[in-house]
Order: structure tokens, then sequence, then C-alpha cells
């Protein structure tokens, strides 16, 4: 094969998930679902907060925009699984795999800053109430979803750049439905120590940063709590932060021990199994988890409904 950026492989084969041809309908038909799902879930979800005057508030604001990381993410892996079901081709070349990785890992740190802000939305919103709206305001929320697509998009470049600067000589089969850095690094006939360093350091430290973030805004949402003298108001206040919870625990926890081990610990197979569930289902249950703990959403989509019943 001629050389393309000093490697020999002009493209990589996803093996995805092996099985017989039948099962591979059956496997189609699963994950088509499940990417409807996240289609109708977060865009549903989406059109409901910016059409609702009532949820133009700080917290809904980054939850729209954590439903757009969860959509794009998730598209930009999902459509090619799809085709890889039903086509003998699993091929996706040079250019087509660096790309795949470079929004991938955008989305995917996005995510982790945007929980990040949540987390401080919610601390601000519990502990200092009464500045809440001068705090968090309007100019303050652009802001700080800015800087978490930037924070993104800086971590992909610098994965993506030194990833891509390495030589691939073959083998060029990739044990995944995607391309995924650590197994990119195994298919490298160069040293990645460098790369290694990166991904346990500069990586790591986006999830890390993101879980002090966290970790210390619920630290004092729960001292905040704890001295309220009413048990149903340490309740109901405790209801609106119950549903950004869930989704940190699942995703950054998923994250964490997917990309924060040592290489010798990785097992293609169980990742692969891993990986299903914070690029598929973790966006199929963002926007139910979001929907079913909170009563502003409800609320908003049973109007919605019942304009849209009475309308006809």
């Amino acid at each position: 094969m001629p050389a393309t950026n000093g490697t020999t492989v002009t493209e990589f084969i996803l093996l995805g998930f092996p099985s017989r041809p039948a099962m591979q309908v059956v496997l189609f038909l699963v994950f088509l679902v499940l990417y409807g799902l996240i289609l109708l879930g977060n865009i549903g979800l989406m059109v409901l907060i910016w059409s609702n005057a009532r949820l133009h508030t700080p917290m809904y604001f980054f939850l729209s925009n954590l439903s757009f990381v969860d959509l794009c993410y998730s598209s930009v892996i999902v459509p090619k699984m799809l085709a890889n079901f039903l086509s003998e081709s699993q091929a996706i070349s040079y250019a087509g795999c660096g790309l795949q990785f470079y929004f991938f890992c955008t989305f995917a740190d996005t995510e982790s800053f945007i929980l990040a802000t949540m987390a401080y939305d919610r601390y601000v919103a519990i502990c200092n109430p009464l500045l809440y709206k001068v705090i968090m305001s309007r100019r303050v929320c652009i802001i700080l979803v800015a800087l978490s697509y930037i924070g993104g998009t800086l971590s992909a470049l610098v994965h993506t750049c030194f990833a891509f600067q390495l030589s691939f000589c073959g083998p060029n089969v990739i044990n995944h439905f995607f391309c995924d850095l650590p197994l990119l690094l195994k298919l490298s006939c160069s040293d990645t120590s460098l790369n290694e360093l990166l991904l346990y350091t500069y990586g790591s430290s986006v999830e890390i940063m993101s879980a002090i973030i966290i970790l210390v805004s619920y630290l004092f949402i729960v001292v905040s709590i704890l001295r309220m003298r009413s048990a149903a108001a340490r309740c109901k206040t405790f209801s609106t932060c119950a549903s950004h919870l869930t989704s940190v625990i699942i995703y950054e926890g998923t994250l964490l021990f997917i990309y924060s081990r040592p290489s010798s610990w990785y097992s293609p197979t169980s990742d692969k199994y891993i990986s299903v569930f914070y690029t598929i289902v973790i966006p199929v249950l963002n926007p139910v988890i979001y929907s079913l703990r909170n009563k502003d959403v409800k609320d908003a989509l049973r109007r919605a409904i019942d304009t849209k019943v009475f309308a006809h």
C-alpha cells in the first residue's frame, strides 16, 4: 500500500461484533432502535427546552447542551457501526478513523466539562440562592458552555495530532466498533510511550478535574442540605440534584474506568461492551433520567402535548 502521512496503512478494519449473518441483522435492528431513541429523546428534550419560556434558565440551558453533545458523539459512532453490520467490508479510511476519534474525543470531553458546569450551577442555586441570578447570568452561562466546548476541542486536538503522527505498518484490524485511542496505539509500530503518557496524564486530568469540581460542589451542597431544619426541604433540595448526580456517576465512572488504567489492564472484548454503555446506552438514558425525575420538564411536556391535542 502507498504511504500516507508516514504510514503504510491506508485504512483500518473495525472488527465490531463478529457473529453469524442472522445475528448481525438482529444486532443491526437493536442498535438502530437505540439510535432512534437517542435521536428522539435528545432532540425532543432540546426542542422542549428551547420552545418553553419557563425552561429558559441556566440549569436547562446546560441540559440542552448536554443533550446536544450526547447526540453528537453518538452520531459520530453509531451510523458507521450500523453500516458495518450490513456490509461485507468493515473498513474505515485512515483519515476517517482520525476524524471519528477526533470528534468522539471532542464531544466526550465536552460532556465531562458540561457535567462539571451543571454541578457548579446546582452549588450556586442551593448554597447562594439570593445571588443565583447575578452569578449565573446569561453571559456567564454562555462563557461556561463555550469553555466546555473549547476544552473538549483542545483535548481532542492534542490526542489526535500526537496519535496520527505515529507509523502504522500493519496489522490494521481494530477489535472494536470505532477508532478508539488505546487500540490504535497497540497497532502502531512507533514508540507510543509519549501517547500513553498523554492519555494517562492529560487525558485522565480532564476527567479528574471535572470529577473534583463535581465532588467539591456536592460537598458544599450536602453541607447546605444538612443545615436545613425541614426534612421536606432537604428532600426537595436533594431531588433537584438527583438526576445530575445519576448522570455523573454513570458517565464519569465509566470513562475513568476505560481511560485511566494501565495498558496491560485492557481487555478488548470486555472494553468493547463497556464502550456500548457510554456511547449508546448513556445518551439513551440521559433524557429519560432528566425527564422522569424533573417536575418542570414533565409539566412542560404535558403542556406541549395538551397544546398539540387541543390544536387539532
